[in-house]
């Protein structure tokens, strides 16, 4: 999956700040749909040339944002519904 995402080293902000806040928007904005693959840690890391820490910390964002989802082997996607704040507590 090609995606638009463009980092920049200039910016005040982390890499995975900038990872992490660009991917949220385009699901919340539903560019990225319930149940879309995201590329793996290496795919991502290597096209916008970051190290894969810095996309594993972004992935990490989300999924404790409740966001994405891990899919074992298959990777992560974008979780499917909005989870309540309680019901992450669980």
């Amino acid at each position: 999956m090609k995606m638009n995402l463009r980092v920049s080293r200039k910016k005040s902000e982390s890499l995975t700040r900038q990872i992490t806040d660009q991917l949220s928007n385009m699901i919340d904005s539903g560019t990225l749909t319930s149940g879309s693959l995201l590329p793996s840690e290496r795919e991502l890391a290597n096209s916008l040339h970051v190290a894969r820490n810095v996309v594993r910390g972004a992935y990490e964002h989300l999924a404790a944002a409740g966001k994405i989802q891990s899919e074992g082997r298959r990777g992560r996607s974008v979780r499917s519904g909005r989870r309540s704040a309680k019901a992450r507590k669980k």
